[in-house]
């Protein structure tokens, strides 16, 4: 479905058998085929390879004498990929159709003794399985290789009519005249156009997507190649939305399939990448983005809608990097922005309002940033401070000389005592919480707080001790 579940299942699935992991392309019986770049996350980068890579991957899969014998894919080897000795494919992504049939027959291929293939269906493909052998069946087994191109013209013009509705008002041919940096600011007005309607940002993205398949199945139709580049236009003022107003968290499990986005990037014209800080007239900015300059730039930007997206957007992030490192703190702002939005959302303050009820969140996030060293901890003993001091009854009593004391212990402590597999292992579990429950007594921290402080000690623990064991 994507590749963070491609990540993330290789993880899960090596931290069961240790031994099938292995950095060399040419050793391992565990791999995972996706496309990347130097951009995504650090725990991605070990999956990230180039086409020759790949390519020696697919030979090694190819053999049946070679130790791989377990692939993750997502969106590659797509077509013309036979391996005959494959006999199991697992499924946990929507198929139909031809496409659904062509995955299949790539286990059923006959080699050796090997009696038949094994779908291990994970989310329910029955029916569109028979429907696709229904449709094989009745083509005297030769299947429906394409839609009928009139049908995908009418169903592309239907859905060109939906996105011209959504954009009417707005002067979107005009864009395809200009120069890049007056395109730029253009889409960044198309942005706001869209945001300011109700329900305009998800509409937008749905009927963008929606004409993107039907183009794709139209093409070459003198129809479809007739508004290419406003199809162009229309997917560049998409991808500027997603950037600039989704967070990676709230990004959609399904987009246009590889082969879709393939044949839409030869067909199109104008596909240059939309720098979407340029494009709201906004300097890009360094790690420091809630600097008093940047906020200052956000707050003066005439599109508020598309400011108050791109923040929201920028401080989601930040709420996210935060959430590795302090739980009490990510915990805290994302409550704060989420109910900013619910405000907004409920029409109960305008776009101009919420700007500054999130400048003043990304304010208070640098202050949260710059609080460990006015107190003399480092980032860790921060989190574990915070995670302490969530009881205000235990501040009035112990003060902040003492919860620095003990948060500064816990750190050390708990540093030494934890092991790789500690959150898998019960009875490590019990020790680190005993030994927290320990060091809270010596203290004198509040008994009737205690449990939730060392519950709340252990979460922060999770999401730290992969740091810890790493180092």
């Amino acid at each position: 479905m994507s590749r963070r579940i491609c990540a993330a299942m290789y993880k899960a699935i090596t931290s069961i058998r240790p031994d099938w992991h292995n950095k060399d392309h040419t050793k391992g019986k565990i791999k995972v085929v996706m496309t990347g770049s130097a951009s995504d996350p650090p725990e991605w980068q070990q999956h990230v390879r180039n086409k020759a890579v790949r390519d020696l991957l697919a030979r090694r899969f190819k053999d049946p004498d070679d130790e791989l014998q377990l692939v993750i894919v997502r969106d590659m080897w797509l077509t013309g990929f036979d391996v005959p000795c494959l006999h199991t494919m697992y499924i946990d992504k929507p198929m139909s159709g031809h496409n659904l049939m062509q995955a299949i027959a790539r286990v059923n291929r006959v080699f050796r003794d090997k009696p038949g293939g094994l779908v291990v269906d994970y989310l329910g493909i029955a029916d569109s399985l028979k429907r696709a052998l229904a449709v094989y069946a009745e083509s005297g087994g030769r299947g429906m290789a394409a839609v009928d191109q009139a049908e995908a013209v009418a169903v592309m013009k239907e859905k060109y009519e939906v996105v011209q509705g959504i954009l009417h008002g707005f002067d979107y041919r005009s864009l395809l005249k200009v120069d890049t940096t007056a395109r730029m600011q253009g889409i960044a007005e198309a942005m706001e156009f869209i945001l300011s309607q109700e329900d305009g940002k998800k509409r937008y993205l749905q009927a963008v997507t929606e004409l993107s398949k039907a183009f794709a199945l139209a093409v070459p139709h003198e129809e479809a190649l007739g508004i290419r580049d406003e199809v162009g236009l229309f997917q560049e003022i998409r991808t500027a939305l997603v950037k600039a107003t989704v967070s990676s968290s709230e990004r959609p499990l399904e987009d246009v399939e590889a082969a879709v986005r393939q044949l839409i990037s030869k067909a199109i014209s104008g596909t240059e990448v939309v720098d979407i800080f340029a494009a709201a007239g906004l300097d890009k900015p360094d790690i420091s983005i809630l600097s008093d300059e940047f906020l200052a730039e956000v707050r003066a930007l005439p599109q508020k809608n598309l400011a108050l997206e791109t923040l929201k957007k920028l401080l989601q992030d930040e709420i996210k990097v935060r959430l590795r490192k302090n739980v009490v703190q990510s915990r805290a702002f994302s409550e704060m922005l989420e109910e900013a939005m619910r405000k907004y959302h409920n029409r109960a303050i305008a776009a101009a309002q919420v700007i500054e009820e999130l400048i003043a969140i990304a304010k208070e996030m640098r202050e949260a940033q710059r609080r460990g060293e006015k107190l003399g901890l480092s980032e860790d003993e921060t989190a574990f401070y915070d995670a302490l001091a969530a009881n205000e009854s235990a501040v009035e009593v112990l003060g902040n000389e003492t919860l620095k004391k003990i948060a500064q212990e816990l750190v050390d402590s708990v540093r030494k005592n934890v092991t790789v597999d500690w959150s898998r292992r019960e009875n490590a579990r019990a020790h680190l919480r005993v030994l927290v429950k320990r060091i809270l007594r010596k203290y004198g921290y509040p008994p009737d707080k205690q449990e939730k402080a060392t519950e709340l000690v252990l979460e922060q623990t999770e999401v730290l001790c992969s740091d810890w064991v790493a180092s």
